[in-house]
């Protein structure tokens, strides 16, 4: 599910609690977790409703009901869905990434890990090479990292988010750069 930012904003700071989407059928499970750039979001309900009031269209942060049902049929004529939402708290990778005092059970969790990774894959062992790659050119485009390696852009940032998983990596505003935990890492491999 896909948040714009207005939304994050108003969850953040709790005057969103609603959302609404037009969908053929449920694209969110009460219950799921999502983290986006402002931490996690709890899907607490989806119910399909039959109409929207006033009341349910300020608290999806919206200046009326006109103003949803109009954006809302710019996306189609599917049934409409009401979504109770709501921040649940920072992403625990954002912490997990400061974590750099490495002890040896928490090197041998990721040495296994890694080798996980490089066993699965169909390119060969890529988590060590990428990781250097990362660190040698951070803030670089990743088309333009994958591109260095022969790789296609998105199976590389397939990979990458597995990184980040880890808490290895970060993404910047244009390409990534290696976490502390990352950092760490690396200099003990």
């Amino acid at each position: 599910m896909l948040f714009q930012r207005a939304l994050l904003d108003g969850l953040a700071d709790g005057s969103i609690t609603l959302t609404f989407r037009r969908w053929r059928r449920p694209g969110a499970l009460p219950g799921s977790r999502h983290r986006t750039a402002i931490g996690v979001i709890a899907i607490d309900t989806v119910e399909q409703v039959a109409d929207v009031t006033e009341d349910e269209a300020r608290r999806a942060g919206h200046p009326s009901r006109a103003a949803l049902l109009a954006e809302l049929d710019r996306y189609g004529d599917g049934p409409i869905y009401r979504i109770a939402l709501r921040h649940a708290g920072a992403d625990p990778r954002v912490e997990l990434r400061q974590r750099a005092d490495l002890d040896a059970a928490d090197l041998a969790e990721l040495r296994r890990r890694l080798a996980r990774f490089d066993a699965a894959s169909r390119h060969g062992a890529w988590t060590v090479a990428t990781l250097r790659l990362i660190a040698e050119r951070p803030g670089v485009r990743a088309e333009d990292l994958a591109a260095s390696v022969g790789r296609e852009k998105l199976p590389f940032k397939v990979d990458v988010r597995k990184l980040k998983e880890l808490g290895l990596t970060e993404s910047l505003e244009i390409g990534y750069r290696l976490s502390p935990r990352g950092e760490a890492l690396l200099r003990k491999l």
